[in-house]
């Protein structure tokens, strides 16, 4: 039987709203650009230096989204292209406090989105939370900031707080607290590790903020006690394949531990994380896994199946997107 990327129904955990702006989309508010040039500003080279460089692709994004307007078909923009991937589940995320720069308030930029993203979800029929994310470089000040964000609007579009950017350079103490206070309301907390830094990090996130998921988390292969422990305490993986080789984690995706990581039990979802930086989509990162591991439709439904039951949604949500993914 041929194998059809396009038919597989999807579960997408990882995806940044603002590094996913269509070709489309900027041409609409840079009628002039041409493909050449939207290829230069806002996708990344095939291999970056590290996670560093890979970032600095995310700005030119950043900074088109600064008003109500951008925000909302920015969303509407990622929508159609979670449809285009057959997704009937996506948790977006993105970080408030990144928005502010032309008078918005925090609150007014949580609001735009949870208002398209709702909006979006009943035009698609694509059921959808959304993640803020506080950043590894923010101040303590800045990340409660975010986690009382997270709780403002906890149970109204927002699931959860999470923790982004570069964990090479910046430590978790500012963000402890935070975690804290999301994980004791009763929000979802994930955290990016295992990505710029070794296995290591990944058991330090663990500890010290206690997460249910971890964005990546891919350099456990390191470790095996943190692979013993990942299974144990049944913490799903958000791997990115596309995005770990072009953040230069690994040279090649033949080289990259998911089908390593599936067959030692390791619970795991398939993400594009930054569709625009990494020039990639849903059905691409399958298409890839399928030919170069030979992952079959019963792998991606089993990843789906625990992205799901990973998920921050009711049993009842999860009863009915479950019985989604099998009809």
């Amino acid at each position: 039987m041929t194998f059809s990327a396009e038919n597989i129904k999807k579960v997408e955990l990882h995806v940044h709203l603002d590094t996913c702006l269509s070709f489309h989309y900027i041409k609409q508010i840079y009628p002039g650009i041409t493909k050449d040039d939207f290829n230069t500003l806002f996708i990344a080279p095939t291999k970056c230096g590290d996670l560093g460089h890979f970032l600095h692709k995310i700005a030119p994004q950043i900074e088109i989204l600064q008003t109500r307007t951008a925000i909302a078909l920015a969303v509407d923009d990622l929508f159609k292209q979670l449809a285009a991937d057959n997704v009937i589940y996506v948790e977006i995320r993105f970080a408030p406090l990144l928005h502010l720069e032309m008078g918005l308030r925090s609150e007014e930029v949580v609001e735009t989105v949870i208002a398209a993203m709702q909006r979006a979800s009943l035009r698609y029929n694509i059921d959808a939370n959304l993640l803020l994310c506080t950043l590894r470089h923010f101040s303590r000040e800045r990340s409660e900031q975010t986690a009382n964000l997270v709780l403002d609007f906890l149970g109204r579009g927002v699931a959860g707080l999470d923790l982004a950017a570069d964990e090479a350079r910046f430590s978790l103490d500012n963000h402890i607290h935070a975690f804290q206070k999301v994980r004791e309301a009763g929000g979802g907390v994930i955290a990016h590790a295992g990505e710029a830094c070794g296995a290591e990090s990944i058991d330090e996130t663990l500890t010290r903020l206690q997460v249910s998921r971890i964005g990546h988390g891919v350099r456990c292969i390191e470790d095996p006690q943190v692979i013993e422990r990942l299974r144990d305490e049944n913490i799903l993986l958000e791997i990115c394949p596309s995005c770990n080789v072009v953040c230069n984690v690994f040279d090649t995706l033949e080289s990259h531990p998911i089908n390593d990581l599936k067959a030692l039990g390791i619970r795991l979802n398939v993400n594009t994380d930054a569709r625009t930086v990494a020039n990639t989509t849903l059905n691409n990162e399958y298409r890839l896994l399928h030919d170069t591991f030979d992952w079959t439709e019963a792998d991606f439904y089993r990843c789906n199946e625990h992205a799901l039951e990973a998920s921050f949604i009711d049993h009842q949500t999860r009863q009915r997107l479950i019985r989604r993914l099998t009809a």
